[in-house]
């Protein structure tokens, strides 16, 4: 089976790395290692105990009959060679269960069936020297010069005399064949062999049978748990069975229910807070239109008034207006959450923007420093990047310190130029445990100052602006000190 490979770019060199296998391929693998596994082992003992009991019953039947036929020959000692002969012969006519060469030795006469060889070659010293030492029979298996396999028995010719057995210097020596024997074991083991392959392709069935039905609940739950990550929440799985894998797919469906209940849950209370602040902002702007044109007549005939009165009439006119500043941030938050927010664009010179921005708020002067190149032209929304500029400037003067610099230039990307503004301070910069919280809605860095001028959501306001502009806001601190917001947006925003 084939893996795919993949180069692995490692400190300027490749470095091959083979893709895992998938989990179909690794099932059939592993059902068709068992399966051959199991073929092996199981030819190999059927070939072992059949080998096994095919030589035994040769040798049992040459060992009994060779014993037989010299127990029931008339010997008479001493032999001539004649005698010796002739016996060998008669022995040798009466070989089981094949035909054998029979050999016998008495002192220094020789004899065998075949007279050009009275001796064997396949007849070992040790097996001899067993035979002339002891009163029992002896066998051996080897095999001759060519490779043919042979069966030798040796068997002493002893007389009783007096319950008592005595050697008498004959012995005899079988040599039996198997030839026979071992065509019919690599006829078995053949017959294993060409059995195994179809054995093996034979398997491959139950395998892809058995990988199907364990992969079946795996794909359905992959497929599920797509659908879920893309926000369906009301997938569910067929459950079959009552196995590992249906249990699996039961707690799958319990898990979606749960979570699908949570969500909608979150969702409605998420709904009904944000049609609360949106409500509560709407009814609020009237009184507050009213209470702040209250207060900026009063404010004009504050100075005729007493010190304390008049200290109190700017205290509610101050709070007025941060309260009036609040309501209008939450009903632009609103407008986001509700994905009401639209763009109206419009071709813009970046510089004479930035300029007025600052000439707006009156910081035109020595507190901020600007670099803004000649010529650059964007396609935005005129008033949001107005909010998006005050706001990040605002809030480097108000929480980091003067001078800010404001930089202004373009770069290419990868879907055109885009248009990059750094706003810098002069403070200390935002503190590490901040940064990651640095655009969450009314965060404060100094959670004491609960009653500072920003409401806690010019900065989230800022970012939802960036984003409507298809761009990115990033917040960190510079080398040399200081807070550095970075503007990433497109030259031209798409609606």
């Amino acid at each position: 089976m084939a893996s795919a490979i993949a180069l692995v770019p490692c400190r300027g060199r490749e470095v091959r790395r083979i893709a895992p296998l998938g989990l179909r391929t690794r099932l059939i693998a592993a059902f068709l290692l068992v399966a051959a596994i199991s073929a092996v082992s199981t030819a190999a003992l059927t070939y072992q105990q059949a080998r096994n009991a095919i030589l035994k019953q040769t040798q049992d039947t040459a060992i009994s009959s060779l014993r037989d036929q010299i127990e029931q020959q008339e010997i008479r000692l001493p032999l001539s060679q004649q005698e010796l002969q002739r016996i060998v012969i008669d022995l040798g006519k009466r070989g089981k269960p094949h035909p054998w060469i029979l050999f016998a030795e008495y002192g220094s006469l020789r004899a065998s069936t075949n007279p050009a060889s009275p001796t064997s070659t396949v007849v070992t010293a040790g097996l001899r020297e067993k035979v002339l030492s002891g009163q029992y029979t002896a066998f051996q298996r080897v095999e001759d010069q060519r490779g043919n396999p042979y069966l030798t028995v040796g068997v002493p010719a002893v007389f009783e005399h007096n319950g008592y057995t005595e050697p008498t210097g004959l012995v005899f020596f079988a040599c039996v064949p198997l030839a026979t024997e071992k065509q019919t074991v690599e006829a078995m083991v053949e017959a294993a062999q060409q059995g195994a392959v179809p054995g093996l392709a034979i398997a491959i069935v139950p395998a892809l049978l058995a990988a199907r039905s364990v992969l079946r609940p795996v794909r359905d739950m992959r497929r599920a748990a797509q659908r879920l990550g893309r926000g369906r929440l009301d997938t569910r799985i067929e459950v079959r069975g009552a196995d590992e894998l249906a249990g699996l797919a039961r707690t799958f469906n319990e898990t979606a229910r749960a979570l699908e209940q949570s969500v909608s849950e979150l969702r409605d209370a998420e709904t009904r807070a944000r049609r609360f602040a949106s409500d509560v902002s709407h009814e609020l702007r009237t009184p507050l239109a009213g209470m702040l044109a209250v207060t900026e007549v009063l404010d004009e005939d504050a100075a005729h008034l007493d010190a304390d009165t008049a200290k109190a009439l700017r205290l509610v006119s101050a709070e007025t207006g941060k309260l009036a500043v609040l309501v209008e941030d939450l009903m632009e938050i609103s407008r986001f959450d509700a994905r009401a927010a639209e763009l109206n664009l419009d071709d813009v010179d970046i510089a004479e923007a930035v300029r007025k921005t600052l000439e707006r708020r009156h910081w035109d002067d020595e507190r901020v420093v600007t670099e803004l190149p000649y010529g650059v032209r964007a396609r935005l929304d005129p008033r949001r990047f107005d909010v998006v500029l005050a706001n990040l400037v605002g809030n480097a003067l108000r929480h980091g310190g003067a001078p800010v610099h404001v930089t202004v230039r373009t770069a290419p990307g990868e879907d055109g130029e885009r248009l990059l503004i750094d706003v810098a301070d002069s403070g200390p910069g935002i503190a590490p445990e901040v940064l990651p919280h640095i655009f969450d809605r009314f965060f404060k860095a100094d959670a004491a100052r609960t009653r500072s001028a920003g409401s806690g959501l010019g900065l989230a306001i800022t970012l939802e602006n960036v984003r409507l502009h298809g761009g990115t806001l990033r917040a960190g601190n510079r080398p040399s000190g200081g807070a550095l917001f970075t503007l990433d947006m497109p030259l031209e925003a798409r609606v």
